[in-house]
Parts: structure tokens; C-alpha cells; sequence
């Protein structure tokens, strides 16, 4: 209570599944009488009790470090499919908002560090899937969105992560805050083009209505023609009242992919489109164009995916 009378409007609890339930039911409870729209976010690492500390506990979010994180970082290093991520939306369908999705936090390993992705570009298509996959909050740890690679010896731990204990710097964030003018100034190209992507990823999911909508899965792992690639392809459509887009992801760093993305009849039927030609539009990269072709009720997209390509394509409804 002292803290909210100062202002704080949110509480981020570690490791919280280590006090029983009962109790944040409690200090929960007191805190959103006070102020209703304060938000309650926790460190739970135990699936199973993920139900109890949302519905009994009354957490607005859990971070989805056991199910989503660990497996977008094994897809990337090569260890997980592609498939597991639609089984997971699947097992969390019921508390989906609640699930916090991230990349970066201040116990794991930095994005580009060797340990992890071994470059912040590697992550890209990553990022997209868990900004848009589904309707959860989604986390940036501060520099992620300039590739910090955590590579300072702080003296406590081991490089990799950056240091909460230590005094040490940020050198990419140092750089974009450029002695307090905040302007990137002495941030290299790279970061500045990283940067670049974030923003126009998040401002995309804030405010795009197909966000808030349902998820419309393309089962791409089912299809051989795409061969052993497909367990590195992922894509889905998100759609609400008329707003569609479609999301389309290569995890893997050297090989492209030239087959056509199918869309199944019952995506199509869902987005009510009738036989023709839509054109599709990428809101990460406007230079990029596609067209969906449906014909007999079944659609195909023509696309060559590149290595790590990331696509969000904005649906043209007008066909032609």
C-alpha cells in the first residue's frame, strides 16, 4: 500500500510460486482494491500451477519461460521444431492473455551472445512469433532492441548475461543514450537497423486489430514438399472483424525455402474470401509484396522465404 500511495502502478514478483497461493490471493486482492488497473506480473516455472496463480492468485501475467521461451531458443539452436510452438498455444488456449512472452530478461543469456543465437538477427524471427502469436503482453529487456550481447566480465557470474549485481555498463545502450541525448548518436548502423525493426514490431502488434483477434494455423510442419525445412518454417494468420494478416517465419540462418505456403480451406472459409487474387502487403518491410491465390475454396501464397525471413502481410480484402 505504502508503494502505491507513492505512485508504482505494477509489481513484478520473483519466484512466486515459492509462497503459497493463498497469500498472493490476499495481497493481490488488497492491491487491486486500491487501484484496479495496477499490474501484477510473476516469476511461476511450474505449468502446472500456471491456472492457480492466475485465477486463485489473481497474477495478470506469468512469463512463459518454461513453455514458449525454452522452446523458441531450442528452435533456434536447432534442437525443437517448429510444431512445438502451435502445441503449446494450444495447452496455454485458456490463459493465453495471462502468458508473458519474451526474449531477453536479466536471467538468461543475451540474444546474440554464442551461447544463445549467436547474433541478434538470428532471433528476428522469434521476436515475431512471440509478438504475434498470440494475444499475450510481450516483455523487451532493455537493449535487446539493440543487440546487447552481455559480453562484459563483471566479475560476478560469467559473461553472456548483463550484470544486476555489479556496477557495469551497457555498451549499446550507452551508445543510443550518447552521453543523454538519447538520439542513437553513437550507435553503429547495425544497432540503429535492429532498433528500426523492434519499433516497427511493436507499433504494428499496439495497433493492429487482426492482434486482438483469433489465430488461424497453416500446419506448414505437415507439409512434405517443404522437406526438412518445414520444422524450421512457422506461419498463421491472426484475424478479427475483417482484419487479417498473415505471419511468416524461417528460423533457419542458411537455407531458404521457394515452395508456396497452402492455406487450408477452413482458413480461407474463415476469412471469408471467395475464389481470386489477393494481394498481401509486408508491414516490416513495405518493398515486400505477395499475392494469395485462391481457387476451388484453397489458397497458396508464392514466396521464397529467405534465411531468418520475418513477415507480417497485411491482407488487400479487394481480390482480382
Amino acid at each position: 500500500m505504502y508503494w502505491l500511495d507513492q505512485g508504482v502502478d505494477g509489481f513484478r514478483y520473483d519466484m512466486a510460486e515459492m509462497v503459497p497461493v493463498e497469500f498472493w490471493s490476499f495481497l493481490n486482492s488488497s492491491i487491486k482494491l486500491n487501484n484496479p488497473d495496477a499490474f501484477l506480473v510473476a516469476e511461476v516455472y511450474q505449468p502446472h500451477l500456471y491456472r492457480d496463480y492466475i485465477q486463485l492468485g489473481k497474477m495478470d501475467a506469468l512469463y512463459d519461460k518454461v513453455d514458449l521461451y525454452d522452446t523458441l531458443k531450442a528452435i533456434i539452436q536447432g534442437r525443437d521444431s517448429t510444431e512445438s510452438i502451435s502445441r503449446i498455444q494450444t495447452e496455454h488456449s485458456d490463459i493465453e492473455p495471462h502468458m508473458l512472452h519474451f526474449l531477453d530478461n536479466h536471467d538468461e543469456q543475451r540474444i546474440p551472445c554464442a551461447e544463445f543465437a549467436g547474433s541478434a538477427e538470428a532471433a528476428l524471427p522469434a521476436m515475431v512469433v512471440s509478438a504475434t502469436v498470440s494475444n499475450a503482453p510481450t516483455m523487451l529487456y532493455f537493449g535487446q532492441e539493440l543487440g546487447e550481447a552481455g559480453e562484459e566480465n563483471a566479475g560476478f557470474g560469467q559473461p553472456t548475461r548483463t550484470s544486476i549485481f555489479d556496477y557495469i555498463g551497457v555498451p549499446s545502450h550507452q551508445r543510443w543514450m550518447n552521453n543523454g541525448a538519447f538520439d542513437g548518436g553513437q550507435s553503429t548502423e547495425q544497432e540503429l537497423n535492429l532498433r528500426r525493426f523492434y519499433h516497427s514490431l511493436m507499433r504494428f502488434v499496439q495497433h493492429s486489430p487482426a492482434m486482438s483477434g483469433s489465430r488461424l494455423s497453416l500446419d506448414i510442419q505437415r507439409n512434405e514438399r517443404h522437406g526438412e525445412l518445414r520444422h524450421k518454417l512457422y506461419g498463421y494468420w491472426r484475424e478479427n472483424k475483417g482484419d487479417a494478416v498473415l505471419v511468416l517465419v524461417n528460423f533457419d540462418a542458411h537455407q531458404a525455402s521457394s515452395e508456396p505456403i497452402s492455406v487450408p480451406v477452413d482458413v480461407i472459409n474463415a476469412l471469408g474470401l471467395i475464389d481470386g487474387t489477393y494481394s498481401l502487403t509486408c508491414r516490416l518491410n513495405p518493398k515486400v509484396t505477395v499475392e494469395l491465390s485462391v481457387s476451388n475454396g484453397s489458397g497458396q501464397v508464392d514466396i521464397a522465404l529467405n534465411p531468418l525471413a520475418s513477415h507480417i502481410f497485411q491482407l488487400v480484402a479487394t481480390e482480382h
